[in-house]
């Protein structure tokens, strides 16, 4: 899975005043968090869906767990994000995110109805990250709002609710793209008739350049997140 994110709102640093002096280290927390409950779940979709439907091929790879570690990519789920995030901490500017994470692995040739259940399989990832969000506004919305009730505890786990609508609106948004690797492409290679779908399956490499395109031009994500947004901040008040 492929994890933009380009905070919507203000930076996190401004929306923590008279924070203290480990607000890095607090902040990467924060984001941490949120980031790291949706690619698990994300990922964990994929594998249990493609189970249910007779692949167990995630399962025999331990990556139904719930443990963050064997979905973790040294570079792209560390590295790459970590140092995405702190250097504009330092620069002052407002950090932009980019990582992947290990997929998990699908033999599709053991699904109990290939097509349907490939649309299925590809569909769970940013089905869950929408029930995500949910929980998150959810949370928001069960938490004090009035500054005279809330402690920095409070407002630090709202910050944490709010990342954790943000991070899986874009993540559900981004990952339904039609474009390979993505969920989307996928879903569309399963939609399209054999040869478009096996020739959309030979330039996947190059989707992976438009998948980059798309990510630098953050501006497209955030005008197609931005109504999901706007629903699951209403719902947490």
């Amino acid at each position: 899975m492929i994890v933009p994110c380009a905070p919507t709102g203000p930076s996190v640093h401004s929306r923590m005043p008279h924070a203290p002096t480990g607000v890095v280290v607090a902040e990467v927390a924060i984001f941490a968090v949120p980031v790291l409950a949706a690619i698990v779940f994300h990922e964990v979709a994929h594998g249990a869906v493609a189970y249910a439907l007779g692949d167990p091929t995630a399962a025999r790879a331990g990556r139904l767990t719930l443990n963050p570690i064997p979905h973790i990519d040294p570079i792209g789920t560390v590295l790459l994000p970590l140092v995405l995030f702190v250097v504009p901490l330092f620069l002052g500017t407002r950090p932009f995110l980019f990582g992947y994470a290990r997929p998990v692995p699908v033999d599709y040739r053991q699904l109990r109805w290939l097509r349907p259940g490939a649309v299925l399989v590809a569909l769970a990832g940013p089905v869950t990250n929408l029930l995500l969000a949910l929980v998150s506004a959810l949370a928001l919305a069960a938490m004090p709002r009035s500054p005279g009730h809330t402690s920095s505890l409070t407002g630090a786990l709202r910050l944490m609710a709010t990342v954790g609508i943000e991070i899986n609106c874009i993540l559900a948004v981004f990952n339904l793209l039609p474009i390979p690797p993505l969920d989307g492409g996928r879903v569309l290679a399963a939609l399209l008739p054999r040869r478009p779908a096996l020739l959309l399956g030979r330039l996947e490499g190059l989707g992976f350049v438009l998948v980059l395109l798309v990510v630098m031009n953050s501006s497209i994500v955030a005008r197609l997140v931005q109504p999901l947004l706007r629903f699951f901040l209403g719902i947490g008040g």
